[in-house]
């Protein structure tokens, strides 16, 4: 009888831990259920409700300011020993670099704060810049982060897969898919830059070596652009949208492609300033050359300093300043007269016009009064896309206007015998 009296207690504890480790297993278990056990999820009863399905809000549109500008560096390998310029600076030189930006009062933004202004979702300050680091050398991991962390500094890593370590072209000196998880996590934007970095307008393959037919090209073509994107995506777990394409050389083929493989913006290596109306499919960069520190500063000359708080900007669009050459305007003029009325602008101060352009800066352009033109005769061949902007002060204020213009490559006066430019890595 004793014994029995004894054993009941502990009978009921021990259901009573039973019953509340069921219930708790299947608090744990709510929500959480693999997709592939959907099957064995428990019939739904009489009392079961069902979330109802919203569809996700867009996102607003604020007041974004419209007369911001972006620039965009390009960096490669970081070394003490300079060997190739083309693609390597040291790391003091890039620290000073990264100082500079700091004391001219320009704001380095991360690449999705810059398309989420584009998109008019998000305000940026009135002049920034972002980092690039493209192809994968471990040396970004090792040598620039430490520095862009110093000074708090985020950046956009543009990588061709087949070049992380393990990959046909990841040597000893390239990163690993470990370090860029690491970084993924940190916060760190990890973009494409296709899968062998190749010139994606030649339909060669050097992985198999071979000149590809029409058919191999374009299917070959959809790897290096949309299989890059994909691979990215499923290794790291992050969303790809923005792709550089390998040296700068693109069509409108290539920009077509990247379109249809879900990239939102398309980059170039032909340096110029963004605005708020650049074209999202051909965004130039300036890439930085150990031998070229002049390029970094002319970028910085071609946007103003300020970080905010000064002169109000007012923007005049290029449909009233009758621009020449024309906005959008393809021109087979490697040394073109630039030239705009300024009309539109009101009553000018002639001493305050200043004209840029991409890949020269500042230029001793002559303004007329009497007509209200500002020209300037170019003298060393433009190549590809250039911006112009145009600035001055009327009525107390700042006036700008800016507009975009191709220059034909084997072109008039001579383009046709001009050498092609380095490629770049």
């Amino acid at each position: 009888m004793r014994l029995k009296l004894v054993a009941a207690p502990v009978l009921l504890a021990l259901a009573f831990a039973a019953c509340n480790k069921k219930q708790k297993d299947q608090t744990i278990g709510e929500g959480s259920t693999p997709a592939g056990a959907a099957s064995a999820a428990p019939s739904a009863s009489p009392l079961a409700t069902v979330n109802p399905v919203t569809t996700p809000t867009p996102p607003a549109k604020v007041a974004v300011d419209q007369t911001a500008q972006v620039i965009v560096y390009g960096y490669h390998r970081f070394v003490n020993q300079v060997r190739r310029p083309d693609t390597e600076i040291t790391p003091q030189m890039f620290e000073q670099q990264m100082q500079e930006l700091k004391n001219r009062g320009i704001t380095v933004i991360g690449m999705q704060d810059f398309l989420a202004w584009k998109r008019g979702e998000k305000n940026i300050p009135p002049r920034c810049a972002i980092i690039t680091f493209d192809d994968g050398w471990k040396s970004q991991y090792d040598v620039a982060w430490p520095i862009m962390k110093k000074f708090g500094y985020t950046f956009t890593m543009f990588i061709y897969t087949e070049g992380v370590r393990g990959g046909h072209f990841g040597g000893g000196e390239a990163i690993t898919w470990e370090q860029l998880a690491e970084m993924r996590d940190a916060g760190i934007d990890i973009q494409a830059h296709s899968e062998t970095h190749q010139d994606l307008r030649k339909p060669y393959d050097k992985v198999a070596k071979k000149k590809l037919s029409p058919p191999e090209y374009e299917q070959w073509l959809q790897n290096e652009v949309g299989r890059c994107k994909e691979t990215l995506e499923q290794r790291l777990g992050i969303k790809v949208n923005c792709f550089a394409v390998p040296y700068g050389f693109y069509n409108q083929h290539i920009k077509d492609v990247a379109k249809n493989a879900g990239y939102e913006a398309v980059f170039t290596v032909y340096g110029q300033p963004i605005t708020f109306r650049s074209t999202m499919d051909s965004l130039g960069r300036y890439l930085i050359e150990g031998n070229k520190p002049k390029v970094f500063v002319d970028a910085i000359s071609m946007i103003a300093t300020s970080s905010g708080g000064g002169v109000p900007v007012a923007a005049i669009g290029s449909s009233n300043i009758a621009s020449k050459p024309a906005d959008g305007e393809t021109t087979r003029n490697p040394l073109p007269l630039i030239s705009a009325n300024l009309s539109a602008f009101g009553a000018i101060d002639p001493g305050s016009v200043t004209m840029r352009v991409s890949g020269l800066g500042v230029v001793p352009a002559s303004f007329d009064p009497k007509t209200n033109t500002v020209s300037y005769q170019v003298t060393k061949k433009l190549r590809d896309k250039c911006s112009v902007i145009v600035e001055a002060k009327s009525g107390g204020k700042k006036v700008e206007t800016h507009w975009t213009f191709a220059v034909e490559q084997g072109g008039a006066t001579g383009a046709a015998t001009s050498p092609s430019p380095t490629p770049k890595k």
